[in-house]
């Protein structure tokens, strides 16, 4: 199976400091990044579910509304009634 290997615009590598070097790719073992200038390789652990940011989106809560929510229907000038 052929590996598809991506540069990450805008990284900067951790090693060299060069910019727009990384790039990542995965294997069998996991996802890794790579520094094409230098020797530099890291292996990206996953992310855990209990790590993640909390959001409005993945609230276990929905949001509170406010009470006096007043709905507005507008009309425009050639609306009949």
């Amino acid at each position: 199976m052929k590996q598809h290997r991506r540069f990450i615009a805008g990284a900067v590598c951790p090693k060299c400091a060069e910019m727009d070097r990384l790039i990542i790719y995965s294997n069998d073992e996991g996802s890794f990044r790579e520094c094409v200038s230098c020797d530099y390789i890291d292996k990206q652990e996953d992310l855990v579910e209990d790590d993640a940011l909390e959001t409005r989106v993945n609230q276990l809560t929905p949001m509170e509304l406010d009470e006096e929510v007043v709905a507005l229907n507008f009309f425009t000038p050639n609306d009949s009634k």
